[in-house]
Parts: structure tokens; sequence; C-alpha cells
């Protein structure tokens, strides 16, 4: 069991906030310390020498966690007994609901050479307005035979595709190679409504292709998470907390959603992510509060663009502390180390600030120094019941 028994679950006790810092860990350049461990962040160390500290396993041990797994075993599901896509996540994010009959993926813009190999897999990163023209030129002019198709423009190059239709399953493979240099993969389906699946990713990456040959940067797709909606036990449920998300990406507000949080407006950055939970805190228990530049910056392989936006974190921590939770726990979703530019299978730091914690003065907020922490490691979908503790919201078990 991943969770506490919910007759030990209390529906009082003290207010939680969660930071989750995208990719927050990393490792360390030959000779040198991780991007946390040569950044300045005296805010998050002063605070985790106040806290309990450890790291946090979200997967099993050497497993990469993807995004979506990430969150939810931070939410206290065990994500090795769900089987769902990011597209799911991207859907709901963008307050699409996926309903039955219905399969998401996630797309990008990417470009594609003459000879159909892939040279961007973002397309430059075009602004969010082009997405949106880019999405809408396809709706146009795109048809599935059979099918319906529902684009959503996320932020930048990225959007959602939803096809909706009898008899349709999402055990598709991605069409994406993850590489540059190489031409996109056919869609597959793995069982037979799958299949049915795949051939109409197919007409619509080919549709796609020949609409959009007169881009200059964006004349190609990449579909990938291709997921139906699964059944969960909602969270209030679970844990009888009042949640709420504040993120400003699809992905991360779809996560919280798929679990029943509300989402709350989030702004654009983490100082107005902050306000906005201070307006929202009379109605809610618990909030998850999602931040992105680390990852973006490990994702890119740029070391120094990373330690700024751990530095940009560090500068929000005395707000956050300001606002009066009763339990602050401030961790990432996975590991994105710059010298590997993707996820990595590494525990991330984990801090979880309450008048319960036992410090350690010697402990600093980075992969090495939250080792002296009192936590050790812990499994992701087990970091609920460890909050619900420390806001005095679980009773006793047995005599």
């Amino acid at each position: 069991m991943t969770h506490p028994p919910r007759e030990l679950v209390l529906s009082e006790g003290g207010r939680i906030a969660v930071l989750i810092v995208d990719g927050l860990g990393g490792l360390p350049l030959p000779g040198g310390g991780s991007e946390l461990e040569q950044a300045e962040i005296p805010n998050l160390d002063a605070l985790a020498r106040r806290s309990s500290a450890g790291r946090l396993q979200l997967l099993p041990t050497g497993l990469t966690p993807g995004s979506g797994p990430g969150h939810l075993s931070l939410f206290g599901y065990d994500p090795m007994t769900l089987e769902f896509g990011r597209g799911l996540l991207e859907a709901l994010g963008s307050d699409y609901p996926l309903s039955g009959g219905e399969v998401a993926a996630r797309g990008n813009f990417c470009t594609l050479a003459p000879d159909g190999s892939i040279t961007d897999r973002r397309a430059g990163r075009p602004p969010s307005e082009e997405c949106v023209r880019l999405c809408e030129l396809l709706a146009r002019e795109v048809s599935l035979e059979g099918a319906s198709l529902e684009l959503l423009p996320g932020k930048e190059h990225r959007f959602t595709a939803v096809i909706g239709g009898a008899g349709l399953g999402a055990r598709v493979n991605d069409n994406d190679p993850q590489i540059e240099g190489k031409e996109p993969l056919p869609f597959r389906g793995a069982d037979d409504i799958s299949s049915v699946t795949a051939e109409l990713a197919n007409s619509f990456f080919e549709q796609a292709r020949a609409v959009l040959r007169g881009e200059e940067r964006a004349n190609g797709i990449l579909l990938r998470g291709f997921s139906t909606r699964p059944a969960l036990d909602p969270f209030i449920e679970r844990f009888k907390l009042r949640a709420a998300g504040v993120a400003v990406y699809p992905m991360y507000r779809g996560a919280a959603r798929l679990v029943g949080m509300d989402i709350i407006e989030p702004g654009v950055d983490l100082g107005e992510q902050l306000a906005a939970v201070e307006r929202a805190m009379p109605d809610y228990d618990y909030f998850f509060i999602h931040t992105k530049p680390a990852d973006a910056a490990g994702h890119r392989g740029d070391f120094d663009s990373k330690i700024a936006a751990l530095e940009e974190v560090d500068r929000h921590i005395p707000t956050l502390e300001g606002l009066g939770f009763d339990v602050i726990a401030i961790t990432g979703d996975h590991s994105t180390p710059c010298i590997r530019k993707e996820h990595s299978w590494h525990p991330v730091p984990l801090l979880i600030h309450s008048r319960y914690a036992i410090p350690v003065p010697e402990v600093t907020f980075d992969e090495r120094g939250v080792l002296r922490g009192d936590l050790g490691v812990v499994r992701g979908p087990e970091l609920m019941a460890l909050l619900l503790a420390h806001a005095d919201r679980l009773a006793k078990y047995g005599a």
C-alpha cells in the first residue's frame, strides 16, 4: 500500500504547500559541483537546515521518471499501476475533459529536412501565438476518415491532438525518435483497436506535412504519449484535502486536474503563482505549486541558465515561508542534469519543513548535502503520508 488507510486520514489539520522545482536535480561537472551545488541559494540552504531533509525516489530504483509518472508519484499514486500517456495530461491542462472514445497525444511542431529527417524537434521554439496559427491552419485543412480531430495549442512548439471515434485504442508508439537527424517513425498499434488509432495518426502526419510544406521552420509534427483517461480515486477522497494546483504549463495543470485538484489561475512566473496561492489560501488545505525553468535549462544543457533558474526559485522562498503554511515541502518531479540534457533516474533532493522536523545543521539543499538529513530515501508515493503526518492529519494506527 502506497497511501495510508483512509480511516486514519483526518479531515482537519494543518495546511500543506508542495513546491515542485521541475528537473530539480543534476549531476556534477567533471572537477566541479552540480547545478544546485554551484548555485547561490542561501534561502533554500537556510530552510533545509531548519527542516527534515533527504532524497525522493519517484519510481523504483534505476527507472527514469517521465513528468506524468513523476507527478502522480508526488500526489500519492503508484504510477507503476497506472497506464496513461502524456497526451491525457496535456488535454486536461488545456481544459479539455477527454471523454470516453477519445485518445489524446502530445504534439510538437518540428522542422523536417527535404529528405524527411528531423533537423529541429521543437521547430525553433516558435512564439505561442504562432502555435495557435498553425493549429488553426491544420484544423481547417486536415480531416480524418471516420474520426474527429481536435487540436489544442499550447506554449511555443507544443500542442495536443485529440482523436475521437468508435473503437480507438491508445497503445500506439511515439513517432518522435527523440534525436535529430532521423526520420519520424511510422505509427503502429499494439492491438487491433490501437491499430485503428495508428492509421488515423499516420494520416494526420502525412496531411500535416503537406499542409505545412511552405512553413519555414514548423513543417512537420511529432506525436507522443497517446492516452485515454484512466479511473482514479479523487485526491480529496484519498487524503481528505481540499487541493489546488498552481502551474503555468498545461501538462502540469493536467496532472493536478487528473486527480481532482482545482486549478488556480497562475500568472506567468513563480512570484505571481505565490500571489495566487495567498489569495486562495482560505479555500484550500493543500497547494501544488509547479515551476518549470530549471527543467527547460537542463534539457538545453545550459548549465549557467539552470543555475540562474534555481537562484530565481531561491529568491521567492521567503515569500513562500511568509504565507504561514504548517508544512512546506520542496522537491522535484525528476532530475534533469545538464550533462544528459534529459531526465535521469537519480533521486531528487527533498525537504519537509514543519514544527515536527528534525533539523541537521550541516545540511545544504543539494544532491550531496541532503544525504546528511534525517529522511534518507523516501519512495515517491509515500511522500503524501509524511506530509499528512507533519500536518497532524493522520490518526494513530492500532492501540
